[in-house]
């Protein structure tokens, strides 16, 4: 039986002609396959008959019948339905599966068997196959239901995330989520590579738990080497001074010195004797040691300016700034606004603005072929096709 026929596919993009088969839910998973979808992919989604994707519901707010989230992760694919505990709707998924060449699931183990998706992936050893999992099969954690926030605090993530002396915090994002998006989008990638070259079975899990650990990069590097616990250090850098806010007179504005190059140069801009003579300052070593006396020192000098004064002046330095904006100033950016990353479209007949992928490729933005699919809103096409 033939692939339903992609009437929004775009053959100049670098994935035109791979099919993947998404019975993904929430973010990770469908985090993945958009990306893919947005590369090129012809992407057909399965939702569970009558209720969906259950992040279709996950607002306030909504456009029309979906949740603003479930916008935020379903562009470039179509929708189907099945009960995943139908013989006959799972013969459909199985038919779909053996002409797909990606199949993305996020199931429990327990529910992967009990749906048959462990039988499926025995029968077709050609077709890359992304399991996302709360964590590593083998371990305790394996089996047991997982969401970002239970991932961010599990890793460590909410442990050096907050103001000094303050409560450990979430990342105001679902972090490990997206992390594990990104890294089930790679494996498929890898996958099709292999599958092509060698025609090697291809199964790759993708944990959140794990993924979110990966996600510390340099904190957790420090813990091995250190066996020091990190501490939380608000805007701070734990490695880096000065690389956080600094008080000017209309608020704060993010200082981001890496180098010592940089460091000079913010001491030509300054020009300030304390900090040109002060051994506490001397290198990135003692300023991390010294971090509350520069910041001190720092807040006393910049409250004399404005942001845009010193941005101004740190830009000619070459010394990396920026404002502390909230989402709709970021969004308001021209930076952000005016160069295709966010995109004008129609959603339940409702004018609606949506976030892009930030990827380019020769210098084109990556088309929206379709919008976030109804539920079900593809189903009859795609079923009419499988029996052609």
């Amino acid at each position: 039986m033939p692939w339903p026929a992609d009437h929004a596919s775009n053959e100049h993009l670098p994935l035109a002609g791979i099919k993947v088969l998404d019975c993904s839910r929430v973010l990770a998973g469908p985090f993945a396959s958009q990306i893919l979808g947005d590369l090129g992919a012809d992407v057909i989604k399965v939702e569970q008959r009558e209720t969906g994707d259950p992040v279709r519901q996950l607002g306030p707010p909504f456009v029309g019948d979906s949740a603003a989230y479930f916008l935020a992760t379903n562009r470039n694919r179509r929708s189907m339905v099945a009960d995943f505990t139908s013989d006959a709707d799972r013969s459909v998924i199985a038919e779909l599966a053996a002409e797909a060449d990606v199949l993305i699931e996020n199931f429990l183990p327990h529910q992967a068997a009990a749906f048959g998706f462990d039988e499926l992936r025995d029968a077709l050893p050609g077709l890359v196959w992304i399991s996302v999992r709360p964590a590593r099969t083998g371990g305790p954690l394996a089996s047991q239901p997982a969401f970002d926030l239970l991932a961010q605090a599990r890793s460590g993530i909410m442990a050096v995330t907050g103001s000094v002396g303050g409560p450990p915090t979430k990342v105001g994002a679902p972090i490990a989520d997206v992390l594990a998006g990104l890294y089930a989008a790679v494996a498929a990638l890898a996958g099709l590579q292999a599958t092509g070259r060698r025609g090697d079975r291809f199964h790759a899990e993708v944990p959140l738990l794990e993924s979110a650990i990966t996600g510390l990069v340099n904190q957790t590097q420090n813990v091995l080497v250190t066996g020091h616990e990190p501490q939380r250090l608000g805007n701070d850098h734990p490695s880096i001074a000065p690389y956080g806010p600094v008080a000017c007179s209309d608020g704060p504005l993010l200082l981001a010195v890496g180098t010592e190059r940089q460091y000079r140069a913010l001491l030509g801009v300054l020009d300030d004797a304390t900090l040109r003579s002060d051994p506490r300052f001397a290198t990135n070593g003692d300023r991390v040691e010294h971090r509350d006396a520069l910041a001190q020192v720092l807040d006393g000098i910049f409250g004399s300016a404005t942001r845009a004064q010193w941005m101004e002046l740190l830009g000619r330095a070459g010394i990396p700034s920026a404002p502390i904006n909230t989402v709709a100033e970021a969004l308001s950016d021209p930076q952000v606004r005016d160069h295709g990353l966010l995109v004008d479209a129609t959603y339940d007949g409702q004018p609606v603005r949506i976030v892009g992928s930030p990827i380019t490729i020769n210098g084109a933005v990556l088309p929206l072929r379709r919008m976030p699919p109804a539920l079900g809103a593809d189903d009859a096409a795609i079923r009419r096709g499988i029996e052609e």
